[in-house]
């Protein structure tokens, strides 16, 4: 996410800290960064990663933090939008269900797994490629299986 948009921000330009010392990103102001340029197409990747949050076991409600702004329209009217404030991890799930076919995306996923690598290797974990190879692949191991279902 070391990627820049076209205003030149970084990932780390937009960061802000709470009075508690607490990091958080604006979802607003990541949604260029990640080359996103609808706020309905951007919710609907936020939505994928609370789902992901959701089945992780952990609280989507302290890494998705609904806020509402005021925002400016041309007249000068003021009128209310939604937002969020998001931890680093909530940005890591953001990336990891974003478009791919967005190069800053697949920049992200590349990044994010080289650092899953690293902390295999330091907690001297067995890298992927290591893993044994099963004899019968899943494909194969469903398709036995729903021939013997249809025995019975």
């Amino acid at each position: 996410m070391k990627e820049i948009d076209k205003s030149n921000k970084s990932f780390e330009d937009i960061k802000h800290i709470d009075e508690n010392g607490v990091e958080f990103w604006y979802a607003r102001e990541l949604m260029p960064i990640l080359q996103y340029s609808n706020w309905q197409n951007f919710e609907k990747i936020i939505d994928k990663a609370k789902i992901s949050c959701e089945n992780s076991g952990i609280s989507v409600f302290e890494h998705f933090i609904d806020v509402n702004k005021l925002s400016k329209r041309a007249n000068n009217a003021e009128v209310e939008i939604k937002d969020y404030e998001l931890t680093r991890y909530a940005c890591y799930l953001i990336a990891q269900n974003g478009d791919s076919r967005k190069k800053v995306i697949a920049l992200a996923q590349i990044n994010i797994g080289k650092n899953i690598r690293k902390v295999i290797a330091k907690n001297g974990g067995t890298m992927p490629e290591e893993l044994p190879t099963p004899k019968k692949s899943l494909k194969q191991l469903e398709k036995e299986n729903k021939k013997s279902l249809k025995k019975k």
